[in-house]
């Protein structure tokens, strides 16, 4: 038995150590907005956050997680009772940058990070934080734009209040809470 924060959550996880975090994450704690991509940490759709840091959760065993922070696309937003996103997710429905959908998570995940510890990056600077994660869809000028977006809301300090009634079929960017 391990303990894990997730999401601001203390959980029990009754898994093998060596178990790849994002099975953890999506089979362990039913948590489905990380995706499974390409199981070699090679195209980002498995992105979460470990004490802030993106990390490819295909590869992060449970056992390197022990005593640490992790953030999934659920747990973006200020946990409030109404869904507050963070910048990165509010510039990424302004700028209508999600197609088939399935990179978006560990995209926004590398995004988060980005403009958590930069508040005004450069494009070169966007490129590279987000190089290791694949859009087939080819939405990289969308998604430069609304890191460009949500960087812009963050340096401004604005509050995103995304309204929505979760018992509605159709689920804002990231999927409902938890």
């Amino acid at each position: 038995m391990i303990e894990l924060e997730v999401n601001g959550v203390l959980r029990e996880i009754d898994m093998p150590l060596d178990t790849p975090l994002l099975w953890v994450i999506r089979d362990g704690l039913r948590l489905a907005g990380t995706k499974f991509g390409c199981g070699m940490g090679l195209c980002g759709a498995c992105t979460v956050h470990l004490d802030g840091q993106p990390v490819r959760s295909c590869l992060t065993p449970l056992s390197s997680a022990e005593g640490r922070r992790v953030t999934t696309i659920e747990g973006l937003g200020d946990g409030s009772s109404v869904a507050t996103l963070h910048p990165v997710q509010q510039a990424w429905i302004e700028a209508s940058v999600t197609q088939c959908g399935y990179c978006q998570s560990g995209q926004i995940m590398a995004a988060v990070a980005l403009v958590d510890a930069n508040p005004d990056p450069s494009d070169a600077e966007i490129d590279r934080a987000l190089a290791g994660n694949l859009c087939r869809c080819g939405t990289y000028p969308r998604i430069r734009a609304a890191v460009r977006r949500a960087a812009e809301l963050k340096r401004r300090g604005e509050a995103v209040v995304q309204t929505w009634d979760p018992a509605v079929a159709v689920a804002p960017v990231g999927g409902l809470p938890a």
